[in-house]
């Protein structure tokens, strides 16, 4: 078994996308809670992953909003951004888009129209992307087959990783199976970012590199101290079955809206829609009480 030698990622934030009442990307807002985030103790941003609406962000609207983000003075180095296309040429052109801004780690999704896809056609797939995106372009392999329905095997990210060392320099598990999480940890062929924070504290003394997660935007600081002390934080992993038991991206806004006090996280981009009022109820009880003391 040939060991990873790469450093620890450490956790970044996988941000939300505050919306204007207009539907427009709210630059300000987006900007000031990067700012906070890497403030507050997390190593980077990821921006445009499946917490950040990604699939609902036009072209020229990642532009915008990776120009705000680099002109507010974050700096690329700290920036992953999502990927998210089924044609090749037009996910190359999302990479092209971020090196033109120094941006050269991606968080690739697999595509996601057809059904039934072999690990020979990922793989072609990958291949043909590999062969055409800038050359500077490192990708991580991004495993959430609940969300895409296209799951990457084990035997096709070693594939990857075997044929192509210096593309691929991570994968991000976020299907919240630990048996697929600690094979993949076993291997000690590739890095592995854990997407489910409840796995972390299991994760990383086995090795894990870190992870992109949507809790960070809530508690950053306990984020950082479960990468670095590898102790379970039982509370988060609570706060976490509640958020997955309803919609979790209007979960997470609304849990902002709750700690934050600003209503300006609650809009959501359509076909996403705001929770039932019981759903908002329980997380109004579960998030207030963390206003004051939550990191």
């Amino acid at each position: 078994m040939t060991e990873t030698t790469n450093p620890p990622f450490g956790i970044s934030t996988a941000l939300l996308t505050p919306f204007r009442r207009d539907g427009a990307i709210n630059l300000p807002l987006l900007c000031a809670h990067a700012q906070e985030m890497l403030q507050r103790g997390v190593k980077g941003v990821t921006l445009f992953g499946t917490t950040g609406e990604g699939a609902s962000i036009g072209f020229e609207e990642r532009r915008e909003a990776i120009k705000a983000l680099r002109d507010a003075g974050i700096e690329a180095e700290v920036i992953t951004l999502g990927l998210c296309a089924s044609a090749v040429a037009d996910v190359a052109a999302q990479v092209q888009q971020g090196v033109a801004f120094g941006i050269t780690q991606f968080l690739l999704l697999p595509p996601f129209y057809f059904n039934d896809l072999t690990d020979a056609g990922l793989f072609r797939w990958h291949s043909d992307l590999f062969e055409i995106a800038d050359p500077s372009a490192r990708f991580i392999l991004y495993h959430i087959p609940q969300i895409t329905q296209v799951p990457l095997s084990f035997d096709l990210i070693m594939r990857l990783k075997d044929v192509f060392p210096d593309r691929v320099v991570a994968v991000k598990d976020s299907a919240g199976q630990w048996d697929n999480t600690r094979t993949l940890l076993e291997s000690g062929r590739v890095p592995v970012l854990v997407g489910d924070e409840r796995l972390l504290h299991k994760a990383l003394p086995m090795g894990a590199a870190g992870s992109i997660c949507g809790m960070a935007n809530l508690f950053p600081a306990r984020l950082t101290d479960l990468f670095q002390t590898h102790q379970e934080d039982t509370a988060l992993s609570s706060d976490v079955d509640l958020i997955v038991s309803t919609p979790v991206i209007p979960a997470l806004k609304h849990a902002m809206v709750t700690l934050t006090g600003n209503a300006d996280w609650a809009p959501l981009r359509a076909p996403l829609q705001p929770l039932s009022a019981d759903a908002k109820a329980a997380i109004e009880v579960r998030f207030a009480a963390k206003k004051d003391g939550g990191s």
